[in-house]
């Protein structure tokens, strides 16, 4: 304990020095930003802002685009609840009881009360994180390569399960994924695969112009193909931000349940905000005393999704920072960002950087902090920010993709990349297929080869390995568990039911 307490002390001297303090809060007034613009998500804007963090330093670079993620889930909710209009994906469980409660002029009271819930969740998630994360770190050190693959195998397969639609579609993009990320050279013996004889494609596609393509460009002509929604804002200002004594009493326990069920849902493979947040509404609705107000400005409604999001999204860094394993495609963004900076991901980095590792953690503390000062104050900035037309916003967007892309190689081979890229999101969403399992497949595929070569080589061509060794057979026989129970048609209608809904 006494060596947490240290470890935390240098964090929170990295995380409290001014360059990294500006950087946390450059990350959250974005993420809150985007949050509350509908049609932008982290996803899109990690995506855009990935070239800035080539020039900043890893620390500072780590800390914003973690702002982004986590203020993205507060600034969400904001538009939920007064325009009924979903900021972020996570949020539109919040749609259904938060629109509801401003209708009947309780929006101070519903914006409070996802603002302390999402705080308190975030503080929590974050004790977890600090609580836990070395000791997976150095059950990460005693991974050997069989087991490696196995755990990206599990990855893959609970991204498969927790995606949206059709199960063969998600194994489809996977399999694209991995597909993309063996373009280039390969490293043993020097061939080009799938280069097509173009230079450029030697050293395969960089992870930003398919990043920006598939979920920044795409995004834009989505929203573009749509018919631009009327939005009435309900007030121009939210009178009473302070919660009822009744409100108060009610939200305590749907936030404690809510950031419960999500600190553990965000560690698993898949999971993240979206997943917790819908998991939390389905149990609050299920214990409720009162079911029928679900629907009608419920405040249990608000409080559980909004914490179950928040300590989701936080505790979804454990994997990525103890075993270099993304659990969702932002902690792949964030592991090309490392990757961008020179530094490999997986357990070494908390003992070969533990000023990164440590800052990092201590950052969401006080990017929490960050975000309930500043957000409450702000809401009738965002109230205006609202009516300003999408036409304005996406030629700006644009523009900036294509500055960053160029600006990572001075290549113009990249832009076209994206460019090019971002018709083939823009196919994958109208076909239904989504494209987080094509990114996380990108991501993994490499790490996959390389592990599934190295424990070859340890096993002289057995590949019995996989299945000798406890820890990759358990992960194993874990994914395996996985894909069979979606064979059984109850559990599979269960699963299209909750996605309908």
């Amino acid at each position: 304990m006494t060596e947490i307490f240290s470890n935390l002390a240098m964090g929170f001297s990295v995380a409290l020095a001014p360059a990294n303090l500006m950087f946390a809060l450059a990350g959250c007034l974005v993420g809150t930003l985007i949050g509350v613009l509908p049609g932008l998500g982290p996803v899109a804007t990690m995506a855009m802002l990935l070239p800035l963090t080539f020039y900043a330093p890893p620390e500072g670079a780590l800390i914003m685009l973690a702002g982004i993620y986590y203020g993205a889930q507060y600034g969400g909710s904001t538009t939920a609840i007064l325009v009924n209009l979903p900021g972020e994906s996570s949020s539109a469980v919040t749609c259904i009881d938060g629109y509801q409660m401003a209708r009947q002029g309780r929006a101070g009271s519903a914006l409070a009360i996802a603002a302390l819930g999402s705080f308190f969740a975030g503080t929590v998630a974050t004790v977890l994180i600090a609580l836990f994360a070395p000791g997976l770190s150095q059950v990460g050190l005693a991974f050997q390569p069989a087991d490696y693959f196995s755990l990206m195998v599990l990855g893959l397969v609970g991204a498969m399960v927790l995606a949206h639609g059709s199960l063969i579609k998600a194994f489809a993009m996977v399999a694209l994924g991995l597909l993309l990320g063996l373009i280039g050279t390969d490293v043993n013996t020097g061939v080009q695969r799938f280069a097509f004889s173009i230079p450029d494609l030697s050293d395969g596609i960089d992870f930003v112009p398919l990043a920006m393509g598939i979920f920044g460009l795409s995004e834009i002509i989505m929203n573009l193909s749509r018919h631009e929604d009327e939005r009435t804002v309900l007030a121009s200002k939210v009178k009473r931000l302070w919660p009822s004594r009744e409100d108060f009493e009610r939200a305590w326990p749907a936030t404690l349940r809510g950031t419960a069920l999500g600190s553990v849902l965000g560690i698993l493979p898949g999971g993240g905000a979206l997943l917790s947040s819908f998991a939390a509404y389905t149990l609050e609705k299920k214990l409720a005393k009162r079911p029928e107000e679900f629907g009608r400005g419920a405040v249990e409604g608000v409080a559980g999704p909004e914490s179950a999001n928040n300590a989701g999204a936080q505790t979804s860094f454990i994997p990525m920072l103890t075993l270099g394993i993304p659990s969702n495609v932002i902690m792949a963004m964030l592991i090309g960002a490392m990757t961008m900076q020179g530094i490999a991901p997986g357990p070494q980095v908390m003992t070969e950087r533990p000023q990164l590792f440590w800052g990092m953690i201590a950052s969401m503390w006080v990017g929490n902090l960050m975000l309930v000062v500043i957000n409450l104050p702000l809401i009738g900035i965002w109230i205006k920010l609202l009516s300003v037309p999408y036409r304005l916003l996406y030629p700006a967007i644009v523009v900036f993709c294509a500055i960053g892309v160029y600006s990572v190689h001075n290549s113009t081979f990249d832009v076209g990349m994206t460019a090019f890229l971002g018709l083939v999101g823009y196919a994958l969403i109208r076909l239904g297929c989504e494209p987080a399992p094509l990114a996380l497949g990108f991501v993994l595929g490499p790490m996959m080869e390389e592990n599934l070569r190295r424990a070859m080589l340890l096993s002289r061509g057995d590949p019995m390995i996989f299945l000798t060794r406890p820890i990759s057979l358990s992960l194993l026989v874990v994914a395996v568990l996985l894909l069979a129970t979606l064979v059984l048609p109850s559990l599979r209608r269960s699963r299209e039911t909750v996605f309908q809904e």
